[in-house]
């Protein structure tokens, strides 16, 4: 419903979220489908550490440790149990913690009866899952793909490349584990999910594309899995253990967040071979990019949580006045600003901030 960690603004914790429905027709090729904008190759297979000259003539450091070393021992696709929703207990009785649903903290909504109040929970619970299948199997893993088989152009060491097939399996894993847990609560309560044909973020992803250039558009995919994939991981690390909702979907967040954290470690290093591997006037392309794709990760669905509310029976004065109260405009910019924190550093560390136009961009974005 919302994008993204959009889900989760104003939260005291947060969580992460998915990315990617189907492409319509005349939609951008794959990420991994064609070299993105200005890129050249930096070292062949087997190739562990690099340089790329800056847009100032300098060189931008690309070397790669490699996160998965015990990933065959590790990787929740490897050793975990399939997560089995058993009847919810006196002691975990709920499917989704309020604190993680922004308008149920609200009175208006806090206040509706309890059947109705589960009915909010178990739909954001719906919403966090199927955000969770489609982001994974349907951008994150075909870009996981495109680095797998060096298709993206970029050049990556042979071990990077083969830790993207790692990737690749984490993440199909992740799909599966989030429907499968959907069609447990949904038997279980009884409650269908009421989800959108496509998710905001990704609604928002395709504007951006639609408004670039067509050598460009790759180029905005390949960032925006690296922006999501260091999103995600910081926001699963923020998630509480709440003892009141029911084991099952504990342990499936709890599994998400063991794998997502190698993720963000890979994609980290990946971004600076991608920095490499563009042309100066590529890096400024990219760098003006990234405060629109964080924005379009991060901010809320407001017209389809306000259809939501309708749907409870409030007024549209009453759902108006929750969007205003959950939402209002510094919550969401210091939420943004607080989420985004670590996957801004990276890109500081390569210097976009260098050039003023890209630093107006991340200023009139809220970020800095």
């Amino acid at each position: 419903m919302c994008g993204i960690v959009g889900l989760f603004v104003g939260c005291s914790a947060l969580a992460y979220c998915p990315r990617k429905a189907l492409a319509p027709a005349g939609a951008a090729p794959a990420a991994g489908a064609a070299p993105v904008a200005g890129a050249e190759p930096v070292g062949g297979a087997g190739q562990l550490t690099g340089a790329g000259a800056g847009a100032d003539g300098g060189q931008v450091d690309v070397s790669y440790s490699s996160p998965f070393g015990r990933w065959a021992e590790r990787a929740t696709v490897r050793r975990s149990p399939r997560r089995e929703l058993s009847a919810p207990s006196s002691d975990a009785s709920r499917y989704f913690s309020p604190e993680l649903v922004p308008v149920a903290r609200h009175p208006l909504i806090a206040e509706l009866r309890p059947e109705l109040f589960d009915t909010v929970l178990v739909q954001h619970l719906y919403r966090y899952l199927d955000f969770t299948a489609k982001l994974e199997t349907l951008v994150v893993n075909r870009t996981a793909l495109g680095i797998a088989q060096g298709s993206v152009g970029v050049g990556l060491p042979e071990e990077m490349r083969f830790d993207a097939y790692k990737i690749y399996c984490d993440e199909a894993y992740h799909a599966l584990f989030s429907v499968d847990l959907m069609r447990q609560v949904r038997d279980s309560t009884g409650i269908v999910p009421v989800l959108p044909e496509q998710p905001y973020f990704l609604r928002r992803l395709e504007e951006i594309q639609q408004e670039l250039p067509q050598h460009t558009r790759a180029l905005a995919e390949l960032l925006f899995v690296t922006v999501s994939e260091t999103l995600i991981s910081a926001s699963l690390a923020e998630l509480p253990v709440d003892s009141e909702i029911v084991p099952a979907v504990r342990e499936t967040i709890r599994d998400h967040a063991a794998d997502e954290g190698r993720h963000h470690v890979y994609f980290a290093a990946f971004l600076r071979y991608l920095w490499a591997a563009l042309d100066p006037a590529a890096r400024r392309e990219a760098a003006l990019l990234v405060p629109r794709l964080i924005a379009a990760f991060l901010q809320p669905d407001t017209d389809a949580v306000r259809t939501e509310l309708l749907g409870y029976g409030l007024t549209r004065d009453d759902a108006e006045q929750v969007l205003a109260e959950v939402y209002d405009e510094k919550t969401v910019a210091a939420h943004t600003r607080a989420t985004a924190k670590r996957t801004i550093s990276y890109f500081v560390a390569l210097d976009v901030l260098d050039d003023p136009m890209v630093e107006h961009e991340f200023r009139a974005h809220g970020l800095l």
